[in-house]
């Protein structure tokens, strides 16, 4: 079974891996190796008798590469032998060789430390959880954290990464088009869907814009609904549950509601999605936080966005205006020839340091998931493109109130299902209770074979 999951995952990788930074946004496909002290190999560096090295694997120059880089100048501060190998892969390719070093039953190759995005935790650590190692009692300390991010990376009680990045979802407005329906932020804050759609349709009237825009057969957005209230389309065994998830079938609706009502405009593509923001031609986009930085290219939009929380589902039970979409987190390897050194490093850095967190956030964008961010200088500073907003500081507000909603090994299995049975009925007209109980239908079988 064990030898079975590992090549499903090997098989699906590249399917696991979607659009946005979020959920993977990889410019760079060719491997690269970068170390900022030394011009040895990876393979060199990593040796019994090198008591301060260690070896990383991660993608990204400008972000997690950058955090990485920046983490071990303030860890060099207390202890200057210290230094970090770190090899640039995709992020498609790091999970690669940890699923194929699990298959061929050679774990000599894993580095110390390796980012894996967070929606492959349960994946991994269901096929192969001994290329992990434990942090439960390291001394990181993970209550520090949002919840529903430690959540993503942890098994039977047990936590297998340090968070990094932060995926709280946020809803971003163009505040000069909803002033010209005669709103503001406020209006849209703390609201629930039916609200929202029914000032959408105000917007619409009054500017003839859409609020919202998304690519056309993405299930994206009704994923973050169904998890902003706490609910996944598996049951706490781990069988499918989606014909009767009252949450997935609400979000469903909702969001087949915006498309026929033509408050969202479904595109085809991400860079289409991305010039809809930039363009004007949509108000709105509710997504994972990280979207700050596309929404950041238009500069001549500079003060005229503001970002709240995400409307909830209505009278749905555990009910939140907050989800996550993406994001990732560090994990050190069991085969690490340097554990206790990895942990405190990343203990110091990842998981203590604020100096930290304010060094890569201008350049990067990197937000926190650590709490204690929201009292940082940095963090409260307004920021002129939003409007003076404090909106790094309310970002992480929100992480914290994000309800706990571990994806699943299978989440992805969903996912897809749930973009086919939403593309037909809003193309074809299909039955919702037919494509709804197809889509569980070949869930399950996909679990099941």
């Amino acid at each position: 079974m064990k030898k079975k999951m590992i090549t499903l995952l090997l098989a699906g990788i590249m399917a696991f891996s979607l659009s946005a930074c979020g959920e993977t946004q990889d410019t760079n496909e060719d491997k690269k190796e970068t170390n900022a002290d030394t011009e040895t190999t990876p393979q060199a560096e990593k040796t019994e008798d090198d008591k301060n090295t260690l070896m990383v694997w991660a993608w990204d120059q400008n972000f997690n590469i950058y955090a990485m880089k920046e983490a071990e100048k303030i860890y060099q501060k207390d202890h200057p032998d210290f230094k970090l190998n770190i090899v640039e892969l995709t992020s498609g390719d790091v999970e690669t060789k940890i699923a194929t070093a699990a298959l061929a039953d050679d774990t000599s190759i894993l580095p110390d430390i390796f980012l894996l995005q967070d929606h492959t935790y349960q994946k991994f650590l269901e096929s192969y959880p001994d290329i992990f190692s434990d942090l439960s009692d390291s001394g990181i300390p993970f209550d520090q954290f949002s919840e529903s991010k430690v959540a993503e990376s942890m098994k039977d009680g047990k936590n297998y990464a340090v968070p990094f990045d932060n995926g709280a979802c946020v809803a971003a407005y163009r505040t000069d088009i909803l002033a010209d329906a005669g709103l503001s932020l406020d209006d849209f804050t703390d609201i629930t869907w039916s609200k929202f759609i029914e000032l959408g349709e105000q917007v619409k009237e009054k500017t003839g814009i859409s609020l919202l825009s998304g690519n056309g057969g993405s299930p994206e957005l009704v994923m973050m609904m169904m998890r902003s209230t706490g609910a996944t389309a598996f049951h706490d065994d781990g069988s499918v549950n989606m014909v009767d998830n009252e949450s997935l079938r609400a979000a469903m609706n909702v969001y087949i509601e915006l498309v026929q009502k033509g408050i969202l405009t479904e595109v085809t593509d991400w860079d289409q999605y991305v010039g809809s923001l930039n363009s004007g031609s949509a108000a709105c986009a509710i997504n994972g936080c990280w979207i700050s930085g596309s929404i950041q290219g238009a500069e001549d939009q500079s003060g005229k966005w503001g970002i709240t929380n995400m409307p909830a589902l209505d009278n749905i039970k555990g009910a939140t205006n907050y989800s996550s979409n993406g994001g990732s987190s560090w994990a050190v390897s069991s085969t690490s020839k340097n554990p206790d050194l990895a942990v405190d490093f990343l203990g110091k850095t990842f998981a203590g340091s604020v100096e930290l967190y304010e060094t890569i956030l201008p350049k990067s964008g990197a937000l926190a998931t650590w709490l204690p961010m929201k009292d940082s200088d940095v963090y409260n500073e307004g920021q002129e493109y939003y409007g003076g907003q404090a909106v790094y500081a309310d970002i992480v507000g929100f992480a914290e109130k994000v309800p706990v909603s571990v994806r699943g090994t299978y989440y992805y299995d969903a996912v897809d299902a749930v973009g086919v049975a939403v593309s037909n009925i809003i193309q074809t007209g299909a039955d919702f209770e037919s494509e709804l109980k197809q889509a569980q239908d070949t869930v399950a079988f996909n679990m099941n074979n």
